[in-house]
């Protein structure tokens, strides 16, 4: 995590790994987060700034994402891909004019801008990691949204915004984004009401948020994992496909031009069935017990016998939903499985909400095509 967090001295402060798990109160703090009234200190996300006349077309060229013409102030979200296909950075983008901002997991955004430094060749770009700036994160319409506003990062002044864009990220999750496509199946997907925002706040501003209300990264996690958000530092693995994890959702753009991995989303989109799916697990709570990232999930058959399908990849106690996980499981897995977790000794049921179906993208309406070694076959028009 590095540097002691700024609120750590706040009263009821409890620092984790990754920043500030919570002020004391978990449960109060998720349900003042979720209706507005609170704001996160995010240690574990981090800033890059791209700055250079081509970085907007230089970023469409390397990312599943459509930014060469981003509007001035959008939010939309990019992944980086291996050749294969498999998710290798994630980052939510927004450019304000003059500078492409790109806000990331802290584990990530050393190894994000040493690649973006790697792929620049003539291009006019700077790549540049942002320690002396921080995130907050909030959700929209409420007192949060207003305390933040005022302190919200306002670095470039240029033509079209004389006063300069504050860097208010605006989390797309809550829609699916142009040229992307949703695999889960509800119409009300919980996305929906994810109106999630990360302010990028200049660290020296932070002293200004003295009286401001404060919710702890246990709060952001169960508000995330009950919209069925995927995360860079929770859900990705060396396997991992954006198909598996609903992420054409948000982060890519299939319309676009060529990008690396690209013929790997085609191709699973095309087919469908990817290798696993994420899904939501409604875990017995009886022994108040989460299981940790990480921690295998069993199929019990009907001979009796547990074998591993899946693993979790992120574990919550929603305020509502109760105890919740997020967990990659294989394609093979029915949606009515018996399913199993077994934890520091306790054996804990787990119920699946399906996000990302088995059949995902074999019944997409999108063009097929034909295969070169046939030709076309004419039709008769008296049919």
């Amino acid at each position: 995590m590095g540097e002691r967090p700024f609120f750590a001295d706040r009263a009821g402060a409890v620092v984790g790994d990754d920043g500030i798990a919570h002020f004391g109160d978990p449960v109060r703090e998720q349900r003042r987060l979720a209706a507005g009234e609170a704001v996160a200190p995010l240690d574990d996300r981090g800033v890059i700034e791209v700055a250079g006349p081509d970085r907007l077309t230089w970023l469409d060229s390397i990312t599943s994402q459509a930014l060469a013409s981003l509007p001035l102030g959008q939010s939309t979200e990019l992944l980086v891909l291996d050749p294969h296909g498999r998710v290798e950075h994630a980052a939510g983008v927004f450019d304000d004019g003059a500078s492409t901002w790109l806000l990331a997991d802290a584990g990530d955004v050393a190894g994000l801008a040493k690649w973006l430094t790697m792929m620049r060749f003539r291009s006019k770009v700077e790549v540049r990691v942002r320690d002396d700036l921080a995130i907050l994160g909030l959700f929209e319409h409420g007192s949060a949204e207003r305390a933040i506003a005022p302190v919200a990062y306002r670095p470039h002044t240029t033509e079209q915004v004389p006063g300069g864009i504050p860097l208010l990220w605006a989390d797309p999750w809550r829609s699916v984004a142009a040229g992307g496509w949703q695999y889960a199946a509800p119409a009300s997907h919980p996305g929906a009401d994810y109106a999630w925002v990360e302010a990028v706040v200049d660290r020296a501003a932070l002293p200004q948020l003295a009286g401001v209300e404060l919710a702890g990264l246990l709060a952001v996690e169960a508000l995330r994992v009950a919209a069925w958000r995927p995360r860079w530092s929770r859900e990705v693995d060396d396997r991992a496909i954006p198909h598996e994890y609903d992420w054409l959702r948000s982060a890519v753009h299939l319309n676009k031009g060529c990008y690396r991995g690209q013929e790997t989303v085609a191709k699973v989109h095309n087919l469908g069935h990817p290798p696993r799916r994420l899904t939501l697990l409604h875990l017995d709570g009886s022994d108040s017990v989460l299981p940790a990232p990480g921690t295998a999930v069993l199929q019990t058959g009907a001979d009796g016998e547990a074998t591993e399908v899946g693993h979790v990849t992120s574990s919550v106690r929603h305020h509502e939903l109760g105890p919740v996980a997020l967990a990659v499981l294989a394609r093979r897995v029915p949606g009515d499985a018996t399913l199993e977790i077994r934890s520091d000794g306790s054996r804990i049921a787990a119920a699946q909400e399906i996000i990302v179906p088995a059949d995902a993208g074999a019944t997409a309406d999108v063009p097929r095509l034909t295969r070169l070694s046939r030709r076309p076959v004419a039709q008769d028009p008296a049919r």
